[in-house]
């Protein structure tokens, strides 16, 4: 294993380069689904789920027809083991996380909570989390746009080169999971080098709950693809954060460079057809939900947070501004995709 020169290994070090986490991002976070979530749930016909614990972490593909994934009350998800690419382990107290996908919503909508209930015909789980992803990572990616690929590369790193989108798992030291969206145009997403591969940081919501998580347990787990094909790439590995600039140039964008690369020490990869995709028929895009309104979402999400104090009165005060939040996306996709 090579030396990673600028290695980032503490939250002061992190916050020195990208800044401190700004208070009201925390604000879009809810504890249960509420309708609009349960809503988007309802018309996923895909997802991204992570289970695990302290000691690392797994990932599956979950997809069928709209709506596979069962919501019996707000504070709680069910997936159906039948969704699932194949058999998951997961076992009561485990962390869980979860990014669910709905045909031609840049946004993405993440669930994160605990294991409650497994039995033999699903996992039953209880929601901490729930909150509206921005949809930088799937404009970058070129996701929705994509048409149906019927071949990709047959060798690993050729097909990590061409590969376009990554949805990448993490869980801190108290075995909290966390599910990331990553994209990028082909060959700028993931870099190979020997046993080990490198990915950037790119500008999105500022949680970096995935840099926290490395930091305190550096075991991850991710699934790469190529928009528009079945086939998938998962791997499992050890994660280090690094600054340094030479590795961050060879991610170099329009220009732009990324403040943060990240090398993943691969301890195991694995191309496969992922038949939760195949269900899912994501390509060609099917018809938007209408109903589903990312902007609105993001409001209604920080009118019932929890957060109190003044920057939280402020911010829900500016968002009660008719089309504000709506206008600021649009700028951001805009002016700061990288």
């Amino acid at each position: 294993m090579s030396t990673i020169k600028h290695r980032i290994d503490t939250i002061a070090a992190l916050e020195a380069v990208i800044g401190k986490t700004p208070g009201p991002v925390m604000l879009k976070v809810i504890d249960h689904l509420d309708d609009t979530a349960r809503h988007w749930i309802a018309s996923s016909p895909f997802v991204f789920a992570a289970f695990g614990d302290a000691g690392g972490i797994v990932m599956r593909c979950g997809g069928g027809p709209r709506g596979f994934a069962q919501v019996p009350e707000p504070t709680r998800l069910r997936l159906p083991l039948a969704a699932l690419d194949e058999a998951m382990p997961a076992s009561v107290g485990q962390g869980f996380g979860a990014l669910f996908l709905s045909p031609g919503i840049g946004e993405t909508l993440r669930v994160n909570g605990r294991v409650i209930g497994v039995d033999g015909e699903g996992i039953e789980i209880g929601v901490e989390e729930c909150y509206v992803h921005c949809a930088k990572a799937l404009i970058r990616s070129g996701f929705w746009s994509a048409q149906a690929v019927g071949e990709t590369p047959a060798a690993s790193d050729d097909f990590l080169l061409a590969s376009r989108f990554m949805a990448l798992a993490s869980i801190d030291a108290q075995g909290r999971a966390d599910v990331s969206p990553k994209g990028d145009p082909a060959g700028t997403m993931i870099r190979p080098q020997g046993e080990a591969l490198w990915y950037a940081d790119r500008p999105g919501n500022r949680r970096v709950d995935s840099f926290r998580n490395i930091l305190m347990q550096p075991h991850i787990a991710a699934t790469v693809l190529i928009p528009g094909s079945t086939r998938i790439a998962l791997l499992r590995g050890r994660a280090t954060i690094t600054s340094d600039a030479a590795m961050r140039a060879q991610f170099t964008v329009d220009g732009r460079q990324p403040l943060l690369a990240t090398q993943v020490q691969l301890d195991s990869l694995l191309l496969c057809e992922s038949a939760a995709l195949a269900r899912a028929q994501l390509w060609p895009v099917g018809e938007r939900d209408g109903q589903i309104d990312p902007a609105a979402m993001f409001v209604a999400h920080v009118k019932l947070s929890k957060t109190r104090g003044l920057q939280a009165s402020l911010a829900r005060a500016a968002l009660s501004v008719p089309g504000l939040m709506e206008k600021g996306l649009r700028h951001d996709y805009k002016n700061k995709l990288y």
